[in-house]
């Protein structure tokens, strides 16, 4: 079975952003395929095609990357947003908990990237869409395992951007602030806890919760997800929202040692 119409292949599509970004994309006109851990066989709803994917595994990565290309003839984007999060201090992460991070929201994005590139380059065409987070630009006290690995996706992002552009295909960023999901139900608990960094650690989750209330759907993420997928000439990176954009801004424009100040104060850090 082939197709004529552009073919999308959305990770993590089950809640949240995903799931908003595979609706917007097969309402944009694409053959959408959502995957998910949890999706027991293939199954289509809503329009989208639900396939089950565990990106952490080289085999299940494979396995997905071929069905769809056997199904549909091609794959034209491919959005990374299976992740996981985790709050702590960074004393309180283990390294084997860190590398357990970094192998889904990382490694994960390395292994898709690697799968569908070649089909792309075949055709000429294509684009990586990689979700990141204002996280993969500011620093987030009692998560820094998490921001570490939105920066490391940053770079990775944009590096790959340069090698593969001459061959038609685009790495792109898609930077979403604080967004009402169930991304806490995936934020995984430090596994060395210690006294010290108690009281200010439940700070720092009680601000997280807040921000993820306050912000914005997931259907504005997918926006600029379907934007990244559809510009002519499309950007390196889009802000998601209004407070991505207010960061992003801040970030470029004030003088570090206010910047600095300003995330202490946010984050009720004393000194």
């Amino acid at each position: 079975m082939t197709t004529t119409r552009p073919v999308a292949l959305v990770t993590g599509a089950s809640t949240g952003i995903g799931r908003a970004a595979a609706l917007a994309l097969a309402a944009a006109g694409f053959e959408t395929v959502g995957t998910s851990r949890k999706t027991s066989g293939a199954d289509r709803r809503d329009g989208v095609t639900f396939l089950a994917l565990d990106v952490g595994s080289e085999d299940s990565v494979a396995a997905a990357v071929e069905e769809v290309t056997e199904r549909f003839g091609r794959i034209d984007i491919l959005v990374n947003n299976a992740g996981i999060g985790s709050s702590g201090a960074a004393e309180e992460n283990s390294v084997a908990q860190a590398q357990r991070l970094f192998d889904i929201n990382v490694f994960g994005v390395m292994r898709m990237t690697k799968a569908v590139l070649p089909h792309m380059r075949a055709q000429g065409s294509g684009r990586i869409i990689n979700i990141s987070s204002v996280l993969g630009f500011l620093p987030a006290p009692y998560m820094a395992t998490y921001s570490a690995s939105k920066h490391a996706l940053e770079g990775y992002t944009e590096s790959l951007d340069h090698e593969i552009r001459e061959y038609g295909v685009r790495a792109l960023i898609v930077q979403p602030g604080g967004t009402k999901s169930s991304f806490e139900a995936n934020t995984v608990e430090p596994d060395m806890p210690l006294p010290i960094y108690a009281e200010q650690r439940r700070i720092a989750d009680k601000l997280a919760v807040a921000v993820n209330e306050d912000g914005d759907d997931p259907t504005i993420v997918a926006k600029a997800i379907v934007a990244a997928a559809t510009d002519s000439k499309p950007k390196v990176r889009y802000t998601a929202g209004r407070s991505a954009r207010l960061l992003s801004a801040a970030h470029r424009v004030l003088p570090a040692g206010v910047f600095d100040g300003q995330i202490r104060k946010t984050n009720k850090l004393a000194g």
